[in-house]
């Protein structure tokens, strides 16, 4: 993403607060793999423990006595931009002026390449709401345990007598509140007012009793729009007295109360009767439903899926017991902890599945506290959502990869108008950020000229790719943008070179730019990469005319080129220079996730590329940078490297309580990056496959000396589970279809034979 020094953005410093340095509740110092607690409620909303189903979330603050629950949506974006003013800019009638101006070297020629419009931001993600339960503070205070298990989402908080559960159904698409002896009187509201909230912002409470039921409503219009959102929360009591308040309602003897809550963003009025009468039906269509049987048939169709997705790859590093009882505040202090690598691992998967289903994650995952969310809580895709979804596959969560595809398939359209409006091209260009609605290009400046980046659809269609050569099943809609790519390739690759050789121009590699010349250039190693790989793919689906039309186009595309300092170069163009000290890593695109340039098959070019990762700097330490460099030095079996990214993100200060990570060391900007591409990391580092290919142990970081690692899908059809310690190694291979592949590991290289429904077992 942009550096801070030329995009504004919002930055949110924090300090740890005192809490969480106890050991835990008399006789609950468990050890814990699958979850992580703290003895205190959330100070702040970023250590808020997180639940979701890929659709709504929740923050739990986890304070008895303010029982706050921070309500988001994938769909809650705010307008922010006047109409028609999102639309690509329309450039395709100046392209060939520009190419020619660059090609004749005109290094700053691409700075005029725009329509003149301002920086436009794509629309800000926001938090909803809060659900609010307050009650009178115990005196003396009660000891208070909050926690979060990872294998069924939920999150509870203890105090005293009181029990309260809050977890967010992926079966039923509703957030369940579940409280055991409430306290006498407690007071509950839905309430709006949360950091950054506009102050003209419409919103109007309501609260409805009929039939012995009480329904909470919360009615939000953005400020100058006909745009909002309606947030519902139905209440069912076992016992108890209900009256309505001046800001909600007041519960008064009861014994359990159950919350259901949704929210639905909509254009124009939305009338609540329909939400509020499937909220009724969820509850069994009346007053008279038990909370306590209601919760349970709710929790047991949630965790059904919940937990079946979340368990099927799991990490352990044999990490000391004691360590492992810790609260994730006292872990965090501990960076050379194997206990805190392991919770990190199985709170990066929990989180990753958490926050996948309407679309993958945002720059924040599915949670954000703030209407201030840093660079708008979009998704960024020249970086950040790509590392975010790195271990999809691997690590067996087609969730991800499905809500993924969700998000191309549903910009398509978008991207073939970003395509024409831009490039005069047939078929499509993806932008390099979006709202997660529009997928047009409009965000971009003179900096930062985003809107001439053409890499973008291939690395977000690699991971469909992927996931296709691991089920060994195609997806025809796949099949058909891949297509629709190599239809833009073949319409704008027509510029070449003194060599004869196509040069690809304008060309960007995000967010950099060349020394002594503008960020517009030619031939950028990436955009060479993704053209390759794009039209091969595409060859490789192709009927056979087009398929060897395809592949002679590629090979027509520059070679890599190895600058003077024997670096792979960021830029293939004779004259153009690297600026090594960024945060991107966008020319090692064909060591990861390409695998196009590996220790195997191509030697001097990963020695070039190694090279490149030693000369370049970490600019801003951006969490995102570090794990880029480890996975791509995990691509070049270094372990060194690798090891010492992953040590970086670790002692940097990067992760909150809540084990949500920050996008810059200290916890500053609450971001998912760090979070949700460790267990990508930690994967690649054990555990590499290609469809002819595996490897094993190829950059085991000295902190993970020993281990298990299970249920690791490899992209030749067979899951895995290895175990490995100083000087020896256990796999296990379950193939689900025949494969002849390459196996590398510290003590052998050997062809191997799979066959479907064949156990194979190797090691050392």
């Amino acid at each position: 993403m942009p550096s801070p020094d030329d995009m504004t953005r919002t930055r949110r410093g924090a300090r740890r607060s005192a809490a969480g340095t106890g050991t835990g509740l008399g006789g609950e110092e468990a050890s814990v793999r699958h979850g992580t607690w703290e003895p205190a409620p959330a100070a702040r909303w970023e250590d808020a423990f997180l639940a979701g189903n890929g659709r709504h979330g929740a923050l739990v603050f986890g304070d008895p006595e303010d029982d706050r629950l921070i309500v988001t949506h994938h769909t809650l974006v705010r307008p922010n931009n006047p109409p028609g003013t999102t639309a690509p800019p329309r450039l395709a009638a100046a392209l060939p002026d520009l190419q020619d101006a660059l090609l004749a070297g005109d290094r700053w020629a691409a700075d005029e390449f725009t329509d003149g419009r301002p920086l436009r931001w794509v629309r800000p993600f926001h938090p909803g709401f809060l659900t609010r339960i307050r009650r009178a503070p115990a005196v003396p205070a009660l000891p208070v345990r909050r926690a979060v298990d990872f294998t069924t989402g939920v999150v509870s908080c203890r105090c005293g007598e009181r029990r309260a559960e809050v977890f967010v159904s992926r079966a039923d698409d509703v957030i369940v509140q579940y409280v055991t002896s409430p306290g006498p009187v407690v007071e509950i509201e839905l309430d709006h007012r949360l950091p950054g909230v506009p102050a003209d912002l419409g919103a109007g409470r309501g609260v409805a009793t009929a039939r012995g039921e009480t329904v909470l409503t919360l009615r939000a219009r953005y400020p100058g729009s006909t745009a909002g959102y309606t947030g519902l929360t139905l209440l069912l009591t076992d016992t108890g007295r209900t009256t309505v308040t001046a800001s909600g309602i007041r519960v008064e003897g009861a014994e359990r109360l159950l919350l259901l809550t949704r929210v639905r963003r909509h254009e124009g009025d939305l009338d609540p009767t329909g939400e509020t009468e499937a909220l009724r039906t969820l509850a069994g269509g009346g007053p008279s439903a038990d909370p306590a049987s209601l919760h349970a048939r709710l929790l047991a169709r949630h965790t059904a899926l919940h937990g079946a997705a979340y368990r099927r790859v799991t990490l352990d590093l044999g990490a000391d017991e004691t360590e492992r009882a810790l609260p994730g505040s006292s872990l965090l202090r501990r960076p050379d902890s194997t206990a805190l690598l392991e919770r990190l691992f199985a709170a990066g998967r929990y989180h990753l599945l958490s926050s996948s289903g309407t679309g993958p994650p945002r720059l924040t995952g599915l949670w954000t506290g703030d209407w201030e969310t840093a660079w708008s809580g979009a998704y960024t895709t020249d970086a950040n959502l790509n590392l975010q979804t790195a271990s999809a596959v691997a690590a067996d969560l087609p969730e991800v990869t499905d809500a993924h595809a969700a998000l191309l398939h549903g910009q398509a359209g978008d991207w073939r108008d970003n395509a024409r409006a831009i490039f005069g091209a047939r078929g499509v260009v993806a932008p390099a950020h979006t709202d997660g609605v529009s997928g047009h290009a409009y965000h971009f400046s003179r900096e930062y000229p985003l809107h001439l980046w053409t890499a973008g659809a291939d690395w977000l269609l690699k991971p469909l790719l992927d996931a296709e050569e691991a089920s060994g099943r195609q997806d025809p809609r796949t099949t058909e943008l891949l297509a629709e790519l190599a239809l833009f390739y073949e319409d704008f690759l027509t510029r070449t070179g003194p060599d004869g050789r196509i040069a690809i121009v304008p060309s960007y590699s995000p967010e950099n730019r060349p020394r002594g010349g503008g960020a517009g250039a030619v031939n950028a190693t990436m955009d060479i990469a993704a053209a390759r790989h794009a039209l091969r793919a595409a060859a490789d689906r192709a009927p056979a005319r087009d398929a060897a039309r395809l592949r002679a186009l590629a090979d027509r595309l520059p070679e890599y080129r190895v600058n003077d300092d024997g670096a792979l170069a960021e830029w293939a163009w004779p004259g153009l220079r690297d600026r090594y000290d960024h945060r991107h890593l966008s020319h090692l695109y064909p060591v990861w996730p390409l695998d196009e340039i590996n220790p195997y098959d191509t030697p001097a070019l990963a020695a070039a590329a190694r090279r490149a990762l030693e000369l370049r700097g970490t600019e801003n330490d951006s969490a995102h940078g570090h794990l880029h460099h480890g996975l791509i030095a995990a691509r070049l079996g270094d372990a060194g490297r690798t090891g010492a990214a992953l040590a970086r993100v670790l002692t940097g200060d990067h992760f909150h309580d809540s084990l949500m990570s920050a996008h810059y060391p200290a916890r500053d900007v609450y971001n998912a990056d760090a979070a949700h591409a460790l267990p990508a990391l930690l994967v690649e580092a054990l555990v590499q496959s290609a469809p002819g290919r595996l490897v094993l142990l190829p950059a085991p970081p000295d902190r993970c000396p020993r281990g298990r690692l299970t249920g690791v899908r490899t992209r030749f059809g067979s899951r895995l589970d290895l175990t490995w310690s100083p000087g020896s190694y256990r796999a296990v291979l379950r193939p689900d279809r025949d494969a002849d592949i390459d196996l590398r590991s510290p003590t052998a290289t050997t062809r191997l034979a799979l066959r479907a429904g064949e156990e194979r077992t190797l090691g050392s």
